[in-house]
């Protein structure tokens, strides 16, 4: 069977009386919902570390506090989603992660905007693992890949974000304003779209789902493919304008352009991925977007200069944007773990190098320089080609 005529095969049997279109564009929304409100606790980040006081090691411990929530919950929200579906699990924690981002606006010390932020981690994972649950079922539901498209609207929202946050800034707003602003539009957008979420008919299970599975070979391998895509995404947010400006040299007002270059073509390729999936399947795509990333890398490392180092940023951003979209979708179509519960396990393993990546790149560079840290990150890249030509599950 060609990759294109490949169907998209469902969990669950999907029972749902709207039309695609209409599901596709909720699903999609609650994706830029999230994304949104992530962007927004980011934007604001620089005025709360004034208005606390706090130094750069100080805040650097506090926001261990988000990543942490999050990692704790992982096997409780696979559950969790597990056993009460994706849409009941999502129309709960879109409001609770709404309103989590409006209190970290409300810390007074450090120790409270750490408690604020576990929670808003914990908050956020709920959301994340009924989310992509449910971007499995609308991609079945579908008929056709459109994970990556899901994922593209995230990131849209992230950019709404930081628009917004930066108006937000220049005209003074508090943060506390701010966040009720975008708890307001996020409790409006989910009372008009939770009804168009999916649910899924679920077999009648043999044995009552365990809060800890052992993880399948094959899941495992997935995790490790996500784990090499988010240390490469992570290393590119934070040490990207660290490079540009100590390496590339760049001028102040252009010390972004990395950034933002790769960040466009990313969302891009999300945007793009599901025809590509669709005319030559993951595994090819995968494995070229292995390829693509450690060729970016090469290009930004040995030529350092504005307009390479740009060229291969962007090259990085095409290569790891439809990575996790495709890996979360293989996931969650395992026919031998529960979607919520795989996507859980997968993304546990992923989220690893998105805390890895910045602290190796820091590590490295103390070693040795800042373009040798990016050469070894690049190397993450063959591994992701390397993996996906031997696990099978990948079509």
């Amino acid at each position: 069977m060609s990759a294109s005529a490949e169907p998209i095969l469902a969990s669950d049997a999907i029972v749902h009386p709207y039309s695609r279109k209409k599901v596709r564009l909720a699903v999609s929304l609650f994706y830029f919902g999230q994304g949104l409100c992530f962007a927004s606790w980011a934007s604001r980040i620089p005025d709360l570390k004034s208005a606390l006081q706090l130094s750069d090691a100080q805040l650097g411990s506090i926001l261990l506090a988000l990543p942490l929530g999050q990692l704790l919950t992982m096997p409780v929200s696979g559950r969790l989603t597990t056993v009460f579906g994706s849409k009941r699990m999502l129309t709960i924690g879109a409001p609770l992660y709404a309103l989590a981002l409006t209190n970290l606006a409300l810390a007074n010390t450090g120790w409270q905007l750490a408690l604020m932020l576990f929670i808003f981690g914990i908050t956020g994972n709920l959301c994340n693992i009924a989310l992509n649950t449910q971007g499995v079922a609308g991609e079945s539901y579908y008929g056709k890949p459109i994970m990556t498209s899901f994922h593209g609207a995230w990131s849209v929202g992230g950019f709404s974000g930081a628009l917004v946050g930066l108006l937000m800034t220049s005209l003074h707003a508090s943060p506390y304003l701010h966040f009720c602003m975008i708890a307001v539009l996020a409790f409006v957008h989910i009372g008009i779209n939770y009804r168009y979420l999916l649910e899924a008919k679920k077999p009648v299970q043999q044995e009552k789902p365990k809060l800890f599975t052992r993880p399948q070979g094959v899941l495992i391998q997935l995790g490790i493919i996500g784990f090499c895509s988010m240390a490469t995404e992570g290393a590119m947010f934070d040490w990207s304008g660290v490079y540009f400006k100590e390496i590339v040299k760049a001028p102040h007002a252009l010390v972004i352009l990395g950034y933002t270059s790769f960040m466009i073509m990313m969302a891009t390729g999300r945007f793009l991925g599901d025809k590509v999936i669709a005319a030559y399947g993951r595994k090819r795509l995968l494995q070229v977007s292995g390829v693509v990333i450690s060729s970016g890398m090469l290009l930004s490392v040995v030529f350092p200069y504005l307009i390479p180092a740009t060229i291969g940023f962007m090259m990085v951003g095409v290569g790891v944007s439809g990575i996790v979209p495709m890996v979360y979708s293989i996931a969650g179509n395992n026919t031998k773990v529960a979607p919520g519960i795989a996507l859980a396990m997968v993304s546990g393993v992923s989220y690893f190098g998105f805390l890895m990546g910045p602290p190796l790149i820091g590590y490295i560079s103390a070693l040795s320089s800042l373009r040798y840290s990016y050469a070894v990150i690049g190397c993450f890249g063959i591994c992701i080609s390397l993996i996906v030509a031997k696990v099978k599950a990948i079509r």
